[in-house]
Protein backbone atom coordinates (compact mmCIF):
# COMPACT_ATOMS: atom_id res chain seq x y z
CA UNK A 1 0.00 0.00 0.00
CA UNK A 2 1.28 3.48 -0.84
CA UNK A 3 2.57 5.49 2.06
CA UNK A 4 0.45 8.64 2.54
CA UNK A 5 1.69 12.17 2.96
CA UNK A 6 1.69 12.85 6.69
CA UNK A 7 1.53 15.87 8.88
CA UNK A 8 4.84 16.84 10.42
CA UNK A 9 4.01 15.23 13.77
CA UNK A 10 2.78 12.05 12.11
CA UNK A 11 5.91 11.91 9.96
CA UNK A 12 8.15 12.02 12.99
CA UNK A 13 6.22 9.22 14.64
CA UNK A 14 6.48 7.16 11.47
CA UNK A 15 10.22 7.74 11.32
CA UNK A 16 10.62 6.60 14.91
CA UNK A 17 8.59 3.46 14.27
CA UNK A 18 10.95 2.58 11.44
CA UNK A 19 14.01 3.07 13.63
CA UNK A 20 13.35 1.34 16.93
CA UNK A 21 16.24 1.93 19.30
CA UNK A 22 16.90 5.50 18.16
CA UNK A 23 15.95 8.33 20.46
CA UNK A 24 13.11 10.40 18.97
CA UNK A 25 13.95 14.08 19.05
CA UNK A 26 11.44 16.84 19.59
CA UNK A 27 11.48 20.03 17.57
CA UNK A 28 12.35 23.13 19.52
CA UNK A 29 11.85 26.68 18.38
CA UNK A 30 10.88 28.29 15.08
CA UNK A 31 12.93 28.30 11.92
CA UNK A 32 15.90 30.66 11.94
CA UNK A 33 16.89 33.12 9.26
CA UNK A 34 19.30 30.53 7.87
CA UNK A 35 16.74 27.73 7.69
CA UNK A 36 13.56 27.56 5.61
CA UNK A 37 10.38 28.75 7.22
CA UNK A 38 7.48 26.33 7.48
CA UNK A 39 3.88 27.45 7.30
CA UNK A 40 0.93 25.92 9.07
CA UNK A 41 -0.24 24.28 5.83
CA UNK A 42 3.14 22.63 5.19
CA UNK A 43 3.42 18.87 5.71
CA UNK A 44 6.47 16.62 5.79
CA UNK A 45 6.69 13.72 3.34
CA UNK A 46 8.70 11.07 5.21
CA UNK A 47 11.63 9.27 3.65
CA UNK A 48 10.99 5.67 2.72
CA UNK A 49 14.51 4.57 3.70
CA UNK A 50 14.32 4.95 7.47
CA UNK A 51 17.32 3.52 9.35
CA UNK A 52 16.98 0.08 10.96
CA UNK A 53 17.24 -0.36 14.75
CA UNK A 54 20.62 0.18 16.36
CA UNK A 55 21.94 -3.31 17.23
CA UNK A 56 22.36 -4.06 20.89
CA UNK A 57 26.18 -3.87 21.07
CA UNK A 58 26.06 -0.28 19.75
CA UNK A 59 23.07 0.98 21.73
CA UNK A 60 25.18 1.96 24.72
CA UNK A 61 27.55 3.95 22.49
CA UNK A 62 25.08 5.60 20.08
CA UNK A 63 22.76 7.22 22.61
CA UNK A 64 20.98 9.79 20.46
CA UNK A 65 20.71 10.64 16.76
CA UNK A 66 19.31 13.42 14.61
CA UNK A 67 15.97 12.65 12.96
CA UNK A 68 16.36 14.29 9.57
CA UNK A 69 12.66 15.04 9.05
CA UNK A 70 12.78 17.25 12.16
CA UNK A 71 15.57 19.50 10.93
CA UNK A 72 14.17 23.02 10.59
CA UNK A 73 16.50 25.09 12.79
CA UNK A 74 20.14 25.99 12.30
CA UNK A 75 20.95 25.45 15.99
CA UNK A 76 20.39 21.96 17.37
CA UNK A 77 18.89 22.11 20.88
CA UNK A 78 21.07 20.56 23.57
CA UNK A 79 18.54 17.82 24.29
CA UNK A 80 18.44 16.85 20.60
CA UNK A 81 22.14 16.93 19.70
CA UNK A 82 23.57 13.49 18.94
CA UNK A 83 25.41 11.71 21.76
CA UNK A 84 28.22 9.16 21.50
CA UNK A 85 29.71 7.74 24.72
CA UNK A 86 32.16 4.84 24.48
CA UNK A 87 32.70 4.43 28.21
CA UNK A 88 29.47 5.81 29.63
CA UNK A 89 28.95 9.23 31.19
CA UNK A 90 31.16 10.00 34.23
CA UNK A 91 29.65 11.71 37.25
CA UNK A 92 31.73 14.85 37.77
CA UNK A 93 31.25 17.67 40.27
CA UNK A 94 31.66 21.32 39.33
CA UNK A 95 33.19 22.07 42.73
CA UNK A 96 35.80 19.28 42.80
CA UNK A 97 36.65 19.16 39.08
CA UNK A 98 40.05 20.40 37.98
CA UNK A 99 41.76 20.71 34.63
CA UNK A 100 45.51 20.25 34.60
CA UNK A 101 47.80 21.45 31.84
CA UNK A 102 51.10 19.61 32.19
CA UNK A 103 53.77 17.50 30.59
CA UNK A 104 56.46 19.35 28.66
CA UNK A 105 55.60 22.80 30.00
CA UNK A 106 57.54 25.27 32.12
CA UNK A 107 54.50 26.39 34.13
CA UNK A 108 51.99 23.59 34.83
CA UNK A 109 48.44 24.82 35.38
CA UNK A 110 45.64 23.61 37.63
CA UNK A 111 42.30 25.22 36.85
CA UNK A 112 39.01 24.99 38.68
CA UNK A 113 35.82 25.62 36.74
CA UNK A 114 35.67 29.15 38.19
CA UNK A 115 39.26 29.79 37.12
CA UNK A 116 38.56 28.50 33.63
CA UNK A 117 35.52 30.75 33.35
CA UNK A 118 37.58 33.76 34.46
CA UNK A 119 39.44 33.66 31.15
CA UNK A 120 38.05 35.75 28.28
CA UNK A 121 34.99 34.02 26.85
CA UNK A 122 35.07 33.04 23.18
CA UNK A 123 32.26 31.53 21.10
CA UNK A 124 32.14 29.45 17.94
CA UNK A 125 29.29 27.85 16.02
CA UNK A 126 30.32 24.40 14.89
CA UNK A 127 28.62 21.51 13.14
CA UNK A 128 29.97 18.38 14.80
CA UNK A 129 29.70 15.06 12.99
CA UNK A 130 30.72 11.62 14.16
CA UNK A 131 33.22 10.18 11.69
CA UNK A 132 31.12 7.00 11.51
CA UNK A 133 27.96 8.89 10.53
CA UNK A 134 26.23 7.39 7.45
CA UNK A 135 28.89 4.68 7.33
CA UNK A 136 26.53 2.13 8.89
CA UNK A 137 22.89 1.47 7.94
CA UNK A 138 21.60 2.20 11.46
CA UNK A 139 23.77 5.28 12.07
CA UNK A 140 22.57 8.15 9.89
CA UNK A 141 22.01 10.96 12.43
CA UNK A 142 25.38 11.45 14.12
CA UNK A 143 25.46 15.20 13.53
CA UNK A 144 24.37 18.44 15.18
CA UNK A 145 25.13 22.16 15.12
CA UNK A 146 25.62 24.19 18.30
CA UNK A 147 27.10 27.40 19.71
CA UNK A 148 29.99 26.55 22.01
CA UNK A 149 31.65 28.94 24.43
CA UNK A 150 34.70 28.73 26.65
CA UNK A 151 38.33 29.72 27.04
CA UNK A 152 40.68 29.79 24.06
CA UNK A 153 42.85 26.69 24.16
CA UNK A 154 45.88 28.53 22.82
CA UNK A 155 45.68 31.04 25.67
CA UNK A 156 45.91 28.20 28.19
CA UNK A 157 48.74 26.50 26.31
CA UNK A 158 50.74 29.68 26.05
CA UNK A 159 50.20 30.38 29.76
CA UNK A 160 51.72 26.98 30.50
CA UNK A 161 54.78 27.84 28.35
CA UNK A 162 55.41 24.76 26.18
CA UNK A 163 59.00 23.54 26.13
CA UNK A 164 60.97 23.45 22.88
CA UNK A 165 60.62 19.67 22.53
CA UNK A 166 56.82 19.74 22.93
CA UNK A 167 55.14 19.14 19.59
CA UNK A 168 52.05 17.06 20.47
CA UNK A 169 49.08 17.82 22.75
CA UNK A 170 47.13 14.97 24.35
CA UNK A 171 43.61 15.56 25.65
CA UNK A 172 42.52 13.15 28.40
CA UNK A 173 38.89 12.64 29.37
CA UNK A 174 37.57 11.35 32.67
CA UNK A 175 35.69 8.49 30.98
CA UNK A 176 37.41 5.14 30.97
CA UNK A 177 36.64 1.52 30.27
CA UNK A 178 37.99 -1.99 30.13
CA UNK A 179 39.76 -2.84 26.86
CA UNK A 180 41.06 -6.23 25.73
CA UNK A 181 44.14 -6.17 23.53
CA UNK A 182 44.35 -9.50 21.74
CA UNK A 183 47.11 -11.74 20.44
CA UNK A 184 49.94 -10.48 22.59
CA UNK A 185 51.93 -13.65 22.05
CA UNK A 186 55.09 -12.03 23.34
CA UNK A 187 53.60 -11.15 26.71
CA UNK A 188 54.02 -13.57 29.57
CA UNK A 189 51.73 -13.75 32.55
CA UNK A 190 54.62 -12.84 34.83
CA UNK A 191 55.57 -9.77 32.84
CA UNK A 192 52.15 -8.38 31.96
CA UNK A 193 50.99 -5.26 33.73
CA UNK A 194 47.30 -6.04 33.25
CA UNK A 195 45.11 -9.09 33.66
CA UNK A 196 46.04 -11.82 31.19
CA UNK A 197 44.11 -14.84 30.01
CA UNK A 198 45.11 -17.51 27.48
CA UNK A 199 43.53 -17.07 24.07
CA UNK A 200 42.71 -19.77 21.53
CA UNK A 201 45.88 -19.08 19.56
CA UNK A 202 48.23 -19.84 22.43
CA UNK A 203 49.03 -16.19 23.10
CA UNK A 204 47.69 -13.93 25.83
CA UNK A 205 44.99 -11.28 26.04
CA UNK A 206 45.93 -8.14 27.90
CA UNK A 207 43.01 -6.44 29.68
CA UNK A 208 43.58 -2.81 30.62
CA UNK A 209 41.52 0.12 31.84
CA UNK A 210 41.95 2.81 29.22
CA UNK A 211 40.96 6.45 29.44
CA UNK A 212 39.47 8.19 26.45
CA UNK A 213 42.17 10.35 24.88
CA UNK A 214 43.06 11.98 21.58
CA UNK A 215 45.98 14.10 20.44
CA UNK A 216 46.89 16.65 17.79
CA UNK A 217 50.03 18.57 17.00
CA UNK A 218 50.85 21.66 19.02
CA UNK A 219 50.46 23.75 15.88
CA UNK A 220 46.96 22.33 15.34
CA UNK A 221 46.05 22.86 18.99
CA UNK A 222 47.04 26.55 18.79
CA UNK A 223 44.35 27.29 16.17
CA UNK A 224 42.42 30.34 17.46
CA UNK A 225 38.97 28.70 17.16
CA UNK A 226 39.81 25.79 19.51
CA UNK A 227 38.11 26.09 22.89
CA UNK A 228 38.03 24.46 26.27
CA UNK A 229 34.26 24.84 26.33
CA UNK A 230 31.97 24.99 29.33
CA UNK A 231 28.85 26.27 27.57
CA UNK A 232 26.59 24.83 24.86
CA UNK A 233 23.92 27.03 23.31
CA UNK A 234 24.23 29.56 26.15
CA UNK A 235 23.74 26.95 28.87
CA UNK A 236 26.22 24.94 30.98
CA UNK A 237 27.36 21.80 29.22
CA UNK A 238 24.91 18.95 29.82
CA UNK A 239 26.48 15.87 31.42
CA UNK A 240 26.20 13.86 28.19
CA UNK A 241 28.00 16.61 26.27
CA UNK A 242 31.06 16.82 28.50
CA UNK A 243 30.27 18.74 31.73
CA UNK A 244 32.13 20.48 33.25
CA UNK A 245 34.40 21.16 30.24
CA UNK A 246 35.37 19.64 26.92
CA UNK A 247 37.55 20.30 23.94
CA UNK A 248 35.87 21.93 20.97
CA UNK A 249 38.03 21.71 17.84
CA UNK A 250 36.02 23.14 14.93
CA UNK A 251 36.75 21.42 11.66
CA UNK A 252 37.54 18.07 13.30
CA UNK A 253 35.34 14.98 13.51
CA UNK A 254 33.51 14.45 16.79
CA UNK A 255 35.96 11.90 18.21
CA UNK A 256 38.65 14.59 18.42
CA UNK A 257 36.41 16.83 20.57
CA UNK A 258 37.23 15.15 23.87
CA UNK A 259 34.53 15.35 26.55
CA UNK A 260 34.90 15.44 30.36
CA UNK A 261 38.34 16.95 29.95
CA UNK A 262 40.67 16.61 32.97
CA UNK A 263 44.21 16.77 31.59
CA UNK A 264 45.91 18.50 28.68
CA UNK A 265 49.37 16.97 28.34
CA UNK A 266 52.13 18.25 26.09
CA UNK A 267 54.47 15.54 24.83
CA UNK A 268 57.09 14.91 22.17
CA UNK A 269 55.32 11.87 20.69
CA UNK A 270 51.97 11.15 19.05
CA UNK A 271 49.47 9.28 21.19
CA UNK A 272 48.99 5.65 20.11
CA UNK A 273 45.97 4.76 22.24
CA UNK A 274 42.74 3.06 21.23
CA UNK A 275 41.09 6.10 19.66
CA UNK A 276 44.15 7.11 17.66
CA UNK A 277 45.93 3.92 16.59
CA UNK A 278 43.59 0.95 17.08
CA UNK A 279 40.12 2.42 16.55
CA UNK A 280 38.93 5.37 14.45
CA UNK A 281 41.51 4.35 11.87
CA UNK A 282 40.59 4.42 8.18
CA UNK A 283 41.98 1.42 6.33
CA UNK A 284 42.30 1.57 2.56
CA UNK A 285 43.24 -1.10 0.05
CA UNK A 286 45.47 0.10 -2.76
CA UNK A 287 46.98 -1.67 -5.73
CA UNK A 288 50.55 -0.68 -6.48
CA UNK A 289 51.85 -2.57 -9.45
CA UNK A 290 51.34 -6.24 -8.71
CA UNK A 291 51.03 -5.69 -4.96
CA UNK A 292 48.07 -4.96 -2.70
CA UNK A 293 48.97 -2.42 -0.04
CA UNK A 294 46.90 -1.52 3.01
CA UNK A 295 47.16 2.02 4.34
CA UNK A 296 46.13 3.21 7.80
CA UNK A 297 45.26 6.81 8.70
CA UNK A 298 43.89 8.23 11.93
CA UNK A 299 40.49 9.90 11.61
CA UNK A 300 41.05 13.63 11.93
CA UNK A 301 39.53 16.61 10.19
CA UNK A 302 36.07 16.91 8.64
CA UNK A 303 35.37 16.10 5.01
CA UNK A 304 33.04 18.00 2.68
CA UNK A 305 29.53 16.57 2.84
CA UNK A 306 25.85 17.27 2.26
CA UNK A 307 22.56 15.47 2.73
CA UNK A 308 18.91 15.88 1.76
CA UNK A 309 17.15 16.44 5.09
CA UNK A 310 13.43 16.34 4.25
CA UNK A 311 10.74 16.86 1.66
CA UNK A 312 7.83 19.16 2.43
CA UNK A 313 4.60 19.87 0.59
CA UNK A 314 2.77 23.19 0.66
CA UNK A 315 -0.43 22.97 -1.33
CA UNK A 316 0.54 21.03 -4.44
CA UNK A 317 4.20 22.10 -4.51
CA UNK A 318 7.12 20.20 -3.00
CA UNK A 319 10.45 21.45 -1.63
CA UNK A 320 13.58 19.50 -0.75
CA UNK A 321 15.59 20.95 2.13
CA UNK A 322 19.07 19.85 3.13
CA UNK A 323 22.35 20.91 4.70
CA UNK A 324 26.01 20.97 3.69
CA UNK A 325 29.03 21.09 5.99
CA UNK A 326 32.64 20.04 6.52
CA UNK A 327 34.23 22.95 4.61
CA UNK A 328 33.27 26.47 3.47
CA UNK A 329 30.41 25.59 1.09
CA UNK A 330 30.07 27.47 -2.20
CA UNK A 331 27.14 25.63 -3.76
CA UNK A 332 24.99 22.49 -3.60
CA UNK A 333 23.33 20.56 -6.41
CA UNK A 334 20.56 17.96 -6.45
CA UNK A 335 19.85 15.07 -8.79
CA UNK A 336 16.30 13.72 -9.00
CA UNK A 337 15.86 10.08 -10.00
CA UNK A 338 19.46 9.89 -11.20
CA UNK A 339 19.05 12.75 -13.67
CA UNK A 340 21.31 15.75 -14.25
CA UNK A 341 22.38 17.69 -11.18
CA UNK A 342 20.46 20.93 -10.71
CA UNK A 343 21.42 24.00 -8.66
CA UNK A 344 19.82 24.60 -5.28
CA UNK A 345 19.18 27.82 -3.41
CA UNK A 346 21.77 28.51 -0.73
CA UNK A 347 20.38 31.26 1.53
CA UNK A 348 22.63 33.68 3.34
CA UNK A 349 24.09 32.01 6.40
CA UNK A 350 22.70 33.13 9.74
CA UNK A 351 26.12 32.66 11.28
CA UNK A 352 29.49 33.99 10.15
CA UNK A 353 31.18 30.75 11.23
CA UNK A 354 32.71 28.74 8.40
CA UNK A 355 32.33 25.68 10.63
CA UNK A 356 28.52 25.80 10.71
CA UNK A 357 26.37 23.84 8.28
CA UNK A 358 24.46 25.66 5.56
CA UNK A 359 20.87 25.02 4.64
CA UNK A 360 19.92 24.64 0.99
CA UNK A 361 16.54 24.28 -0.71
CA UNK A 362 15.36 22.91 -4.04
CA UNK A 363 11.99 23.86 -5.49
CA UNK A 364 10.78 20.50 -6.75
CA UNK A 365 7.48 21.83 -8.01
CA UNK A 366 4.83 19.18 -8.65
CA UNK A 367 6.59 15.85 -9.18
CA UNK A 368 4.70 12.88 -10.59
CA UNK A 369 3.12 10.47 -8.16
CA UNK A 370 5.24 7.45 -7.24
CA UNK A 371 8.64 6.70 -5.74
CA UNK A 372 11.55 9.08 -6.38
CA UNK A 373 15.15 9.53 -5.32
CA UNK A 374 16.99 12.72 -4.32
CA UNK A 375 20.79 12.89 -4.28
CA UNK A 376 22.88 15.90 -3.26
CA UNK A 377 26.47 16.99 -3.75
CA UNK A 378 28.29 19.97 -2.26
CA UNK A 379 31.17 22.10 -3.55
CA UNK A 380 33.62 23.94 -1.33
CA UNK A 381 35.13 27.37 -1.91
CA UNK A 382 38.06 25.84 -3.81
CA UNK A 383 35.82 23.96 -6.23
CA UNK A 384 36.26 20.52 -4.66
CA UNK A 385 33.15 18.36 -4.94
CA UNK A 386 31.68 15.85 -2.51
CA UNK A 387 32.62 12.46 -3.99
CA UNK A 388 30.22 10.03 -5.61
CA UNK A 389 29.80 6.69 -3.79
CA UNK A 390 31.94 4.95 -6.45
CA UNK A 391 34.76 7.49 -6.25
CA UNK A 392 37.96 5.36 -6.27
CA UNK A 393 39.43 6.98 -3.16
CA UNK A 394 36.16 6.54 -1.26
CA UNK A 395 35.59 3.02 -2.60
CA UNK A 396 39.05 1.91 -1.48
CA UNK A 397 38.04 2.16 2.17
CA UNK A 398 37.58 -1.07 4.08
CA UNK A 399 36.30 0.67 7.20
CA UNK A 400 33.19 2.82 7.64
CA UNK A 401 34.84 5.96 9.01
CA UNK A 402 34.87 9.22 7.01
CA UNK A 403 31.88 8.31 4.85
CA UNK A 404 31.37 11.56 2.96
CA UNK A 405 30.04 10.17 -0.31
CA UNK A 406 26.96 11.66 -1.94
CA UNK A 407 23.77 10.61 -0.13
CA UNK A 408 20.64 9.43 -1.92
CA UNK A 409 17.25 9.31 -0.20
CA UNK A 410 14.00 7.66 -1.35
CA UNK A 411 10.56 9.25 -1.07
CA UNK A 412 7.05 8.50 -2.29
CA UNK A 413 4.88 11.27 -3.73
CA UNK A 414 1.11 10.71 -3.81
Amino acid sequence: MDRPVLTRREALKAGAAGAVGLSVLTVAGPATAASPAQGADTVVVPWLDQPPPVPEPAQGVIQRQLVWEELDTRITPNSEHFVIAHYGIPDLSATSWQLRVGGLVARPLELTLDALQSHPRHEVEFTMECSGNTGLPFFTGGIGNARWAGAQLRRLLRSAQPMAEADEVVFWGADRGSVTIRDNSGITAAGATGVTTPDDGGGLDLVITERFARSMTLEEALAPENLVAYSMNDAPLPAEHGFPARLIAPGWYGVANVKWLTLIELTSERLAGRFMARDYVTIREETRGDDTVWTFTTVGKDRLKSAPARVTRTGARHTITGVAWGAPVSRVEVSIDGGPFQPTRLPRQGSDSEHSWRFWTYDWGTPAAGEHTAQSRAYDADGNVQPAPDDPFLASRRTYWESNGQITRRVRID
